[in-house]
């Protein structure tokens, strides 16, 4: 994955809203509710596929374009959540993974899906 410019994106993303006078409608409920429908929009994609043509519909170029532009709009509400709540979205993912890391130890956690509390 190239690294991308968060801080453009996230401006782009807030200009965007602000030129349509949309932060009136952009509470945090709201975002976060609008994050579920597209999380579920791209899950609608592969919802009737095997695992294996799951991890393939990439391959196929109308899905691929399908898959990307879900994926963009989950990333747009999360990226309007951060704004809106002043979050260190990179402080917040590093914290995140620490917790990750005490729950889910090496030696307990490796080729196991099971739930930490289930270690």
């Amino acid at each position: 994955m190239k690294t991308i410019d968060l801080p453009k994106i996230q401006q782009i993303v807030k200009q965007f809203a602000e030129e349509r006078d949309w932060d009136k409608f952009h509470s945090v409920k709201n975002l976060s509710m609008a994050l579920t429908v597209e999380s579920s929009e791209l899950m609608e994609i592969f919802q009737w596929l095997t695992e294996d043509e799951s991890n393939r519909a990439h391959l196929d170029p109308k899905l691929k374009t399908k898959i990307e532009d879900e994926v963009a709009d989950v990333f747009i509400y999360l990226l309007r959540i951060v704004g809106k709540t002043d979050m260190d979205l990179e402080q917040a993912i590093l914290n995140k993974m620490q917790k990750n890391i005490e729950k889910y130890p090496v030696d307990k956690a490796r080729g196991n899906s099971k739930k930490y509390t289930d270690l």
